[in-house]
């Protein structure tokens, strides 16, 4: 039995988390998050706020991590921090930190991608939703369409080439007049928009498009965000407010339904699996529950509090990275970008 404690801040929530367990046997013990609203005053996260907010919060959260699993420093096999990728100020903070804890301990320290742990979340709530499976990752600053073969080993199939899926609703919901974060707000103001009223062209998806074309998997939501911006300035936002936020959503999930749906179908994946912040839709879920049905595909979302940044994901890709024999040095820096671990040939 294996336990490692998670460490996460990579943008503006400052987490720990404790978890237990061998192989894909594993038990969450604790989950804290302390996340910074005052960003909302901004309309975005600001890094050098989120750096000094991370700077007094990451002891008592990591204590409180730890008190709440009913354990002591002593009992932790590993210390698992976000390195990359994020914002480096905030990130700095999480790695110096457990950098410190690992020594002035004698624990193990362990370096996890942020995005890598997105693709263990899930499993945290979901036993099943293990390997193999096609992962959809969707984030305010990522979006990615991965086979999981196994832990340990991706194929990076596609991508956004601009906006990632919660950036652009961010992006719309500000031209709509909505508060930030914008996904939960423009989800519940679609719920009453008329779907025929603004139909958006659904971006990089055509009929004609094969395996092998170089947009067959990939995205792009600038040209959408356009659009919406084209509509506001058309209509009397007041009243289209919510057809506009329809229409928007409607072509957005269309478009990862799509893509994910080709991805399971090429490599007959069973299992569906998403990850990140927008997972937390739950229009998206049940259209892509509905659409991978066809397929005798299951799907799997976490819930919001494993699908928005937190360390529970952190620990439990530290605790496979751990058992596969990796320790990451003293030194280890913080990096704002990297690529996904374990990358083989697509």
């Amino acid at each position: 039995m294996t336990r490692i404690l998670g460490i996460e801040t990579s943008c503006d929530e400052t987490s720990a988390a404790v978890v237990e367990g061998t192989g894909d046997e594993v038990e969450q013990k604790s989950l804290v998050i302390l996340s910074q609203d005052v960003h909302k005053v901004f309309g975005g996260v600001v890094p050098e706020i989120a750096s000094r907010a991370h700077l007094t919060s990451i002891v008592p959260v990591v204590n409180r991590a730890l008190s709440e699993a009913d354990l002591a420093l002593s009992d932790i096999d590993a210390i698992a921090v976000t390195y990359a990728p994020g914002l480096v100020g905030a990130l700095l903070v999480g790695v110096s930190y457990g950098k410190s804890l690992a020594f002035a301990s004698g624990r193990a320290l362990v370096a996890v991608h942020h995005m890598e742990g997105h693709l263990f979340a899930t499993q945290l709530q979901h036993p099943e939703a293990v390997p193999p499976f096609t992962a959809l990752l969707i984030s305010g600053g990522h979006t990615l369409l991965v086979d999981v073969e196994a832990w340990g080993r991706y194929r990076l199939l596609g991508q956004t080439r601009d906006d990632a899926a919660g950036e652009a609703f961010d992006k719309v919901a500000k031209l709509l007049g909505l508060p930030y974060p914008g996904g939960p707000h423009i989800e519940r103001l679609a719920k009453e928009g008329d779907p025929s009223r603004h139909r958006f062209s659904r971006p990089m998806v055509r009929r004609d498009q094969r395996v092998g074309d170089p947009d067959y998997y990939d995205v792009s939501f600038s040209g959408l965000k356009t659009a919406v911006l084209n509509a506001v300035k058309r209509a009397d936002v007041e009243t289209e407010r919510a057809h506009i936020a329809r229409g928007f959503q409607d072509a957005l999930i269309e478009t990862l339904v799509e893509k994910t749906s080709r991805a399971a179908r090429a490599h007959r994946r069973t299992r569906v699996v998403l990850g990140g912040g927008v997972a937390c839709n739950q229009t998206l879920a049940g259209a892509m529950r509905t659409r991978m049905a066809k397929i005798g595909a299951d799907v799997f979302a976490p819930a919001p509090r494993l699908a928005t940044d937190n360390a529970a994901m952190i620990a439990r890709a530290g605790l496979f990275r751990y058992e596969h024999g990796e320790r990451a040095p003293l030194d280890l820096n913080a990096y704002a970008s990297l690529p996904l671990p374990g990358l083989i040939a697509a």
